[in-house]
């Protein structure tokens, strides 16, 4: 400290920091105990592919972290000295991808089925004296990045990391200590240079080298320790911890379909509840998502009203559904985050004079802009969300041939869960819910049944209510308004453009295809409990 102090009096320039590159220490199968019954065959036929060819190649990253952890990994990387041309040239499908880093996917199968098995090439231990600097970003500065191998912005940030070096340099250049960590499956062994193994089993994340210049490097690493201390309920070593909220700025440089995607990690993969205990607990909770600014209060946390109970209800199913290996979409969960926001912008624009369908289709917009912004994969999520939005006024009109047409929409099922869910929240009143239910699940006589009861309890109604933000009944709407102006044809017309919502193409609220009925495929719904249960309908509605 001293010694900086003087070097700023003196005007000498700071030496750059150096990360430490570390010691080869290799791990034998009977001190690391990974079971081969966890590895997935086909990364192992990768790193067989690419070693059978003369290459060195591992198993890399978080998948040998959760190895380790006892853990079957959701994704198998592997890291290689062969350069990503070398890769493609060994596999019959394999395609290079990306700019900021390129990497090789190669793919087995087709269709839902497909996986992909992500192969990085060793890269080298760079300074920022190594890089050429640009000013602005990926978007503003296309033109200078052009050709060029490493690249930094103005804060330190990195645009362009494509230079090869060795295995010892490319665990230097890796985040976290458990995250610098190879597996070779041929001979059992892991290859560890930083002590990821020991922290591991400490369950310790601890930045390898200096963590501020790691985080200058690229800030996401700061929304990758939240992730991971929530998801594998690890301890943020001080060090790594201590420069965390005055770093936080930096985030704002990141292109938003990065921060978006980083967020999606957060509230999908099985720990939402705990993300957001995460974030709340290193002061980022609000200010970096405004979706999530959308739905905490002023100290970061779940509000303590229906609409917060909703949302916990929602994540909390979403984290049941993934814990049982069953499909979620980002356009359910987020549906359900934004349902709030909607609600209140509605009711201004019908306050105001607005016609009940035009202010929601008015409040979707708005909402849309104000959270989600311009980022790709846009029109999918928001023609989803649309959808569920615009089909739960559609849910009170229970007369004609408006059931009938209703059940048959792609997303009906979506749909209703959504409306099941606002039901045990409190929203509205779960006899609505319950009458939907029998009805898609009846035969042609109790859905007459049910009509007629329907019309008679229409018949003996009060006054119509007007929406009410944060619970109450469901918003009605005058009678033939819906039917006329929000069929589900015109109701997911969005001139909008999200790779998150790729998977989640033409699934439903179980992770199946919609059928010629979709309404007969689920499940029956538990019924909500008295005072709040925690059982709610499923909250995925298909990744």
């Amino acid at each position: 400290m001293i010694k900086k102090l003087i070097n700023k009096l003196l005007g000498k320039p700071e030496a750059a920091i150096v990360t430490p590159l570390g010691k080869r220490v290799e791990v034998g199968a009977e001190e690391h105990r990974i079971d081969p019954e966890l590895l997935d065959e086909r990364g192992v036929k990768v790193v067989k592919g690419l070693t059978d060819a003369g290459f060195e190649a591992y198993i890399v990253g978080g998948a040998v972290r959760d190895l380790l952890l006892g853990r079957r990994p959701k994704d198998f990387d592997v890291a290689t000295d062969a350069t990503p041309e070398q890769v493609k040239n060994q596999f019959r499908r394999a395609f290079i991808i990306g700019r900021r880093f390129r990497i090789v996917h190669v793919v087995y199968g087709r269709g839902r089925e497909h996986e992909v098995i992500e192969v990085s090439t060793f890269r080298a231990l760079l300074t920022q004296d190594d890089a050429e600097q640009v000013q602005g970003n990926e978007k503003t500065s296309k033109g200078a990045l052009e050709g060029k191998s490493h690249v930094v912005d103005a804060s330190g940030r990195v645009l362009r990391d494509n230079v090869w070096g060795p295995q010892i340099e490319d665990a230097a250049r890796r985040d976290f200590t458990v995250n610098a960590l190879y597996y070779d499956p041929v001979r059992q062994i892991v290859v560890d240079y930083h002590g990821g193994l020991a922290d591991a089993r400490k369950k310790v994340l601890r930045m390898i080298g200096d963590p501020e210049s790691r985080y200058r490097e690229d800030p996401v690493r700061i929304l990758r320790a939240v992730r991971f201390a929530a998801k594998l309920g690890f301890t943020i070593e001080p060090k790594t911890r201590a420069p965390i909220q005055a770093m936080a700025p930096l985030l704002a440089n990141v292109p938003l379909s990065r921060i978006f995607d980083e967020m999606i990690k957060l509230l999908q993969t099985g720990h939402s509840l705990a993300s957001l205990e995460e974030l709340r607990k290193q002061g980022l909770a609000r200010g970096l998502f405004p979706i999530l600014d959308a739905v905490l209060d002023k100290d970061g946390a779940l509000p303590d009203n229906v609409h917060g109970k909703f949302v916990r209800l929602a994540l909390e199913d979403t984290d049941k559904r993934v814990a049982e290996g069953r499909s979620v979409a980002p356009s359910f969960m987020l549906a359900c985050m934004l349902w709030g926001d909607v609600q209140q912008r509605w009711k201004r624009l019908i306050d105001g004079g607005e016609g009940p369908v035009p202010a929601l289709q008015q409040a979707i917009d708005l909402v849309f802009d104000a959270r989600v912004g311009d980022i790709s994969g846009r029109g999918k999520l928001a023609a989803d969300m649309r959808e569920i939005w615009m089909m739960q006024p559609r849910f009170e009109r229970r007369t004609g041939s408006g059931p009938h047409r209703l059940i048959e929409q792609p997303r009906y099922r979506a749909g209703f869960d959504f409306l099941a869910l606002r039901a045990e929240a409190g929203e509205i009143d779960p006899a609505l819910a319950d009458w939907w239910e029998d009805f898609a699940l009846g035969d042609e006589d109790e859905r007459r049944a049910l009509l007629d009861q329907a019309r008679e309890t229409q018949r003996q109604g009060g006054a119509r209510s007007r929406p009410k933000p944060g619970g109450g009944r469901v918003h009605s709407v005058p009678r033939g308004a819906v039917g006329a102006a929000v069929s589900g044809e015109s109701a997911a017309a969005v001139p909008l453009d999200l790779d998150v919502g790729d998977a989640a193409e033409g699934a439903d609220a179980d992770g199946e295809g919609a059928g010629a009925n979709p309404a007969k495929k689920r499940r029956r719904r538990r019924k909500p409990k008295a005072a709040g249960g925690a059982d709610a309908g499923p909250a995925g509605s298909g990744e």
